[in-house]
């Protein structure tokens, strides 16, 4: 299994922080697992110009082809003016309309406000929605407040994590077994 913990934002630590958090607890949950960590602050993502995701070469190109390749993703996003940071919505531009199909995805938040709270569901469930992404229902939503020296102290933010964890590794599992037994009706 293939996972991808995509850490949505070029700027900024607070994202990072919970992404590396998720990628420890599936290293420690889940070593079978194929990870692979994705932060665009790492990487000179060319904006979406229409081009097939083959097309693109160096850093754009293989962050689009990692995430085709993934079994799964973890979308890390900060919100920023009540909304997905623009190097989000490039990724999502730079893949084709179902890119997503055949994939479990999942969402981690992180935002300055409770006020934020249904960005997720106004604007990053749509857009994996339409891409035909599996989506796990319950995200994990991280305040200002819950960090620390880039440390996350909230007990219930940790716990929201390993669930959000556990929920993405077992209904990735559960779409792979379902394809497996589709395929194998078939007797090809």
């Amino acid at each position: 299994m293939k996972i991808v913990a995509l850490s949505g934002s070029n700027v900024g630590s607070k994202t990072r922080t919970a992404m590396n958090s998720t990628v420890k607890v599936l290293h420690e949950n889940y070593p079978e697992a194929e990870i692979t960590l994705v932060d665009l602050a790492e990487y000179e993502i060319q904006f979406s110009d229409g081009r097939n995701y083959l097309e693109y070469e160096g850093d754009t190109g293989y962050v689009a082809q990692t995430l085709m390749e993934a079994d799964a993703i973890i979308f890390g996003t900060p919100i920023f003016q009540a909304s997905i940071p623009a190097t989000l919505k490039n990724v999502f531009d730079l893949l084709p309309q179902n890119a997503l199909e055949n994939k479990v995805a999942s969402i981690l938040v992180t935002a300055g406000s409770a006020k934020h709270y249904l960005i997720p569901e106004q604007q990053l469930k749509p857009i994996l929605a339409y891409m035909k992404a599996q989506i796990v229902q319950t995200y994990v939503f991280i305040e200002e407040k819950d960090f620390y020296r880039k440390e996350i102290v909230n007990d219930d933010v940790i716990f929201r994590l390993d669930r959000l964890v556990e929920d993405t590794v077992v209904l990735t599992e559960t779409y792979m077994k379902i394809r497996e037994a589709k395929e194998e009706a078939y007797g090809f």
